[in-house]
């Protein structure tokens, strides 16, 4: 790649640029492309799970780029997850467990990390899975008020969530991917 250029085109929320560059092609022809590219930071997910009841933890919420989308109420079933604050992310997923679900939990494993949409955003998600206790519960969650939240704590049967990922009821792609590999694990079995 050479002769990159970058323009800003919105430095709101987060910053969407457009990027004007010449690409080498596999004959050896340079190719004049643009792309648009969004930076909303890197994130951290966990799937909240109880094994000794095989159970657990989503959240809901409005999202609306999926109102936008024409879905009827802009709500997204999904995993606890948020942008990394101070680029630490085991830090960052604790943080949001406690602020968006109410649990205290203080270990976690990462499982993996995953570009979400490298065709337009530059996101990596840092996957996690954290065990709770009912006992580790120390408020009702929802959010941090200064967030605008408005969080849905749920709790499902293990079972009822991978009927959930079958029947359409869970879209949102993080909560696939740890759903997915809670079953292809034996995490809850």
């Amino acid at each position: 790649m050479r002769n990159v250029q970058t323009e800003i085109l919105s430095d709101g929320w987060s910053r969407l640029s457009r990027f004007t560059f010449e690409y080498l092609k596999d004959d050896g022809q340079w190719e004049e492309q643009k792309r648009e590219v969004y930076d909303r930071g890197d994130g951290a997910v966990i799937l909240l799970y109880n094994s000794a009841k095989r159970r657990v933890i989503l959240t809901r919420q409005f999202r609306m780029p999926v109102f936008s989308r024409g879905d009827e109420d802009g709500m997204l079933t999904e995993a606890c997850a948020g942008v990394l604050e101070e680029n630490d992310p085991e830090a960052t997923i604790i943080r949001e467990v406690e602020e968006e679900t109410g649990f205290r939990i203080e270990k976690v494993q990462k499982v993996l990390e995953s570009y979400m949409s490298p065709g337009s955003v530059t996101e990596i998600l840092h996957f996690y899975l954290g065990e709770y206790r009912d006992t580790q519960r120390v408020s009702e969650g929802g959010g941090a008020d200064s967030e605008t939240e408005h969080i849905q704590v749920l709790e499902y049967s293990y079972e009822e969530a991978l009927a959930m990922l079958a029947n359409g009821e869970i879209r949102d792609a993080k909560t696939l991917i740890l759903l997915q590999y809670a079953a292809l694990n034996g995490i809850l079995d």
